[in-house]
């Protein structure tokens, strides 16, 4: 019988060698260092190059992890990608999958927008914690700059591209202390990255809708509010379910969206300001990525240690949010 708990026990990130910053973005379109930096908190970007793919820097992302937990491809029995962004509408994950040469695992994609990280790890959790894997590599991978309009200052100025992965493993003692997920279709059109159709009649009676992706789409303001209210009420439910008040946390992890909103979440909840983690100056929004490669920022920093307790929560698209309470390592 394997252990029914979970401990994260590896992390690894990577991003594309170009960078962007915001006097060059200024030279693309109408926006300032100033502007953007007030605005956002961001200063700048990573953006991949049309020959780098995601499962590139994904794949780069997992060798570090898989490194760092100290097993080997082989001994892995499933990967998560959560991505908005796939090389292939298909899928991605077996991809990475064939890349790493890890035979055993079973790979899928994941797409919950910038809250992917932490549904993904709420999902291997399950596997773990029925008993049918054991070791779970789990990947936030994205790309937005695929999809900007990068004439439009109130989008192009957010995001970045990356990727950052965690080994997941079973444990004795369960190291995922509670979690809640949330979903509000009803809002679905305050940020949208969507299909646009382009008839074709290919028979009298018998048309389909050909066509790409429309760039991305987003209502600032909505967000903004939808994040300030609804991130504290998730992480308050993810706290209740692991028996842990707010002051028991050592670090609030969220998605790197915009500083004003890490600001507004941690001051909603009383959490001292050097216990919040903030990498987003240097990436941007970079999605699904977002939480995972700032987690191995700092533990590769030394400043996170094994018994950390992380209250984590992610936010976006769709609309979707969710909140994870762990402990770092076994």
């Amino acid at each position: 019988m394997l252990p029914s708990g979970i401990a994260i026990t590896g992390s690894g990130s990577a991003a594309p060698k170009t960078v962007l910053d915001n006097a060059g973005l200024s030279q693309v379109v109408e926006t300032s260092d100033e502007w953007i930096a007030t605005r956002t908190g961001i200063r700048e970007r990573k953006l991949a190059s049309p020959q780098v793919s995601l499962a590139a820097i994904a794949t780069e992302a997992a060798q570090n992890a898989i490194a760092m937990a100290g097993i080997t491809t082989a001994d892995l029995d499933l990967i998560i990608l959560a991505t908005s962004t796939p090389d292939d509408l298909f899928g991605t994950a077996s991809k990475i999958q064939a890349e790493l040469g890890a035979t055993k695992a079973v790979a899928f994609d994941l797409t919950a927008a910038c809250s992917g990280f932490v549904f993904g790890l709420v999902t291997a959790a399950q596997f773990i914690r029925t008993g049918v894997y054991k070791n779970v590599l789990l990947i936030g991978a994205d790309m937005l700059s695929r999809w900007v309009d990068w004439s439009d200052r109130r989008t192009c100025v957010l995001f970045g591209d990356g990727a950052g992965a965690v080994v997941i493993q079973a444990n004795e003692s369960d190291r995922l202390l509670g979690f809640e997920i949330c979903s509000d279709g009803t809002q679905n059109s305050s940020l949208n990255l969507s299909y646009q159709p382009r008839p074709q009649e290919l028979l009298p009676g018998v048309t389909v809708g050909l066509g790409s992706y429309q760039p991305v789409t987003m209502n600032g303001q909505e967000v903004y509010r939808f994040a300030v209210k609804r991130v504290p009420e998730v992480i308050e439910k993810a706290l209740y379910r692991s028996e842990l008040s707010i002051d028991r946390i050592d670090w609030l992890l969220l998605h790197q969206a915009n500083q004003r909103i890490l600001d507004a979440v941690s001051q909603r909840l009383k959490v001292p300001a050097e216990k919040v983690i903030s990498n987003l100056a240097r990436y941007g929004n970079t999605s699904a990525a977002s939480i995972p490669i700032a987690l191995d920022e700092v533990v590769r920093q030394g400043q996170i240690k094994p018994g950390d307790v992380i209250a984590a929560s992610g936010f976006g698209a769709g609309l979707t949010w969710g909140a994870a309470i762990f402990q770092w390592g076994r």
